[in-house]
């Protein structure tokens, strides 16, 4: 998962939340009605990459203008990082049910904004309502199930909301491919978002606020109304009496932090352990976002374009794949990380991330080498006026090939024949495109006819087997376990806006710097971010994996300092043990 945050949980207990949940299955319906946030929330972050390919169809604007792409894209993100503050806001101000409905209230609108768009800045209005409600999704779905759950399942419910974040993803990408063929194609796939919506906000209605929320406004009889249908009777005392205690030192500690957010921030930055744990927090953060991740989760169908396959739906099949290893990647990620740690299948993830990056720039810089030419006799057919104007006014038309064509900004129309013979290079409008079309030729765009196209697709199938288990969930369950309790929260939340604005920078440049590199330079660019995010993961952040809060806070006092191989000494604290030389 590209954002969003996943609560480790240990075998045991996923095997009593089915014991639980069979015997209550009132607490399984709090936790898939809030989930239904994930799934959304995983839905409206992966739909984009296939309706993009339409969009991009009926509005000329948006094929000849890259930024416009990418602010279509990335608006979803901006208005996410801004929901999420609201969202704080309203989770502690209203409660959490109504940041829940609020969220659904700005999906249904946003939904329908985008599939009834007349023009392209509607879309990106449209866009930015959706990420509001994203960004609000973030921040309660998974704090709602956190606190309407028992604590022994805790860990278990809430790592179902990153699945049905996933899972969304994955869904998005079969509505795409559904209604490839519908009239009205991008509507359709933008539109289906509203139904999920309205759905949860109807199951909310019939749900209680969090038990938690309702007892720190001193609202204690409907708190305990609410556990003693969430409890057996010999455990709701115990629950009652350590709610309480929890909330008290929580009010003890905003009098030493603060109750506002800033004096929270000054406070926490004052800290020298919170200043190691936001050290070690954003650099995971941010390499998370700076590997590319999101460049695959929101293009990943132009990404396979650029591989040479020109079909929006053979792309938005092919790039079915990749979403539905990334789900499966959450799944083992849980398997996995209590055994070999969070440092180690980091570091393991990162450098198959960067060999998997620079595989694929070579792969490109091929793909282009072996770009079919251009034919003057084949353009000709089309009429002069259709003909590329840098082709007819280039010094040396013969050596031009489709990539030379696709660099002009024009089109690489194929040999009707056999698309890896000379085509033509023509203007790129509807109308010509239309024509090549007609003539049983295919249409190229993005990306050239290549045979090395398959090979793109299973380097990004291979990406995100590698990033998906590590970089994908790890990164949160660090965030999770780095910060002393009292500052968990602005610890894990500066950290999650560093993701988002690192999410945001990274999916506004993305298409630009292909434009400016070239597909290889831009993933060869990638791998060096990478490789950069590698270092700093070796050098700032220490494993955690089996040690107590407190250990983890006397270890970033003391301040982490790995072992470097080449010296061959061996560590005797527990802390520097527990790390991955």
């Amino acid at each position: 998962m590209a954002e969003g945050g996943v609560v480790k949980a240990e075998k045991t207990e996923f095997t009593e939340c089915w014991r639980t949940t069979w015997k209550t299955p009132y607490i399984m319906r709090l936790a898939l009605s809030a989930g239904i946030g994930g799934l959304l929330f995983g839905y409206d972050t992966g739909v984009i990459s296939g309706a993009l390919l339409y969009i991009k169809e009926d509005f000329e604007q948006v094929n000849k203008k890259t930024w416009l792409q990418e602010t279509i894209v990335s608006m979803a993100v901006a208005g996410a990082i801004i929901g999420a503050a609201i969202g704080g806001w309203m989770n502690d101000r209203f409660g959490r049910k109504k940041s829940i409905l609020g969220a659904d209230v700005l999906f249904f609108i946003g939904a329908i904004v985008m599939a009834v768009a007349p023009a392209p800045w509607v879309i990106i209005i449209g866009r930015i309502l959706v990420g509001l409600g994203v960004g609000m999704a973030s921040m309660t779905a998974p704090l709602y199930i956190s606190e309407a759950s028992p604590a022994r399942i805790r860990g278990a419910l809430v790592s179902t909301n990153g699945l049905l974040i996933t899972g969304g993803q994955f869904l998005s990408y079969l509505i795409n491919l559904a209604f490839t063929k519908a009239p009205g194609t991008w509507r359709w796939m933008l539109g289906v978002a509203g139904l999920p919506a309205v759905i949860q906000f109807l199951l909310m209605l019939s749900l209680p606020e969090s038990p938690r929320w309702l007892y720190r406004h001193d609202k204690v009889d409907e708190a305990r109304a609410i556990l003693e249908k969430i409890y057996p009777a010999d455990e709701l005392e115990a629950e009652l009496a350590a709610m309480k205690q929890s909330i008290d030192a929580e009010k003890e500690n905003e009098k030493e932090t603060g109750a506002d957010i800033i004096s929270k921030v000054r406070s926490a930055l004052k800290n020298k352990i919170v200043r190691q744990g936001l050290k070690a927090g954003i650099t995971v953060q941010v390499a998370q976002q700076f590997v590319g991740i999101n460049t695959v989760m929101y293009y990943s169908p132009t990404i396979v374009q650029f591989a040479g396959f020109a079909s929006k739906k053979t792309a938005l099949a092919l790039s079915l794949i990749t979403s539905g290893l990334n789900a499966v990647g959450s799944i083992v990620s849980m398997a996995f990380v209590d055994r070999y740690g969070r440092r180690r299948m980091m570091i393991i993830s990162m450098i198959g991330i960067i060999l998997c990056l620079i595989v694929l720039s070579v792969v490109f810089i091929e793909a282009s080498k072996h770009a079919p030419s251009i034919s003057g006799t084949e353009s000709s057919r089309f009429g002069t006026n259709s003909t590329c104007h840098a082709y007819t006014t280039a010094p040396n038309p013969s050596k031009w090939s489709c990539m030379s064509c696709l660099k002009a900004e024009c089109a690489f129309c194929s040999h009707a024949g056999n698309e890896y013979l000379p085509g033509s290079c023509l203007d790129n409008n509807k109308g010509i495109r239309q024509l090549c079309r007609a003539g049983h030729s295919t249409w190229f765009e993005s990306g050239c006819p290549s045979k090395f196209g398959f090979l793109a697709v299973i380097l990004l199938g291979m990406y995100i087997v590698s990033y998906s288990p590590g970089m994908g969930t790890v990164p949160w369950i660090v965030n999770s376990e780095i910060y002393p309790l009292q500052y968990r929260g602005i610890g894990g939340g500066i950290a999650a806006v560093s993701n988002w604005i690192s999410n945001l920078i990274v999916s506004e440049t993305f298409l630009t710097l292909t434009k400016a590199l070239g597909s290889a330079g831009t993933f060869f660019l990638f791998a060096g971010f990478s490789f950069i995010g590698l270092i700093a993961i070796y050098f700032f952040v220490p494993e955690t994996k089996g040690l107590q809060f407190e250990e983890v806070e006397k270890m970033l006092e003391k301040g982490f300092k790995p072992e470097l191989p080449c010296l061959g000494k061996k560590n005797k604290s527990r802390s520097e043990t527990q790390s991955m030389a």
